[in-house]
């Protein structure tokens, strides 16, 4: 053989070799990609919306004494609206709750909307300590005086 088929030997060999390289980058490409694809879709994909709570057992509570400011007080009865995967019906968290709430308030600001505002609070408190087991309260009694 000659020196120039040796050498154009050579080169078809080393562009037979960059070849292969490229073949392989491009299968280990395509393989990091599939798993990444998988990963997002078995760890990552975001949720459907979860269903909303199904409401359970009412469980009415008795009705307690706070007191309000300048000597009046508020008789305050609740009823708790559980969902139907709760798992307790305990109301001396919510009693607790309600009586921060509420103590110390004045006559004018427990009237109309301004009481509607106090329930919210009250109900997004009653969530967070009952890690989502009621879903709603109910006021039974509000009498002040």
């Amino acid at each position: 053989m000659s020196a120039t088929a040796e050498k154009a030997q050579e080169l078809t060999e080393a562009e037979e070799g960059k070849k292969g390289g490229k073949k392989k980058l491009i299968v280990i490409a395509v393989a990091v990609l599939l798993i990444a694809g998988a990963a997002y879709w078995f760890f990552l994909k975001p949720k459907g919306p979860e269903p909303a709570p199904e409401p359970g057992e009412i469980v009415p509570m008795d009705a307690t004494q706070i007191n309000l400011a300048d000597g009046h007080y508020l008789r305050l009865g609740l009823a708790l609206q559980l969902t139907t995967s709760a798992h307790e019906a305990d109301g001396s968290k919510a009693l607790d709750a309600a009586i921060e709430i509420f103590s110390g308030k004045s006559l004018e600001q427990l009237e109309g909307h301004k009481r509607e505002a106090l329930k919210e609070k009250l109900n997004k408190e009653l969530e967070h300590l009952y890690h989502g087991d009621v879903m709603d309260v109910y006021f039974t009694e509000f009498v002040t005086q």
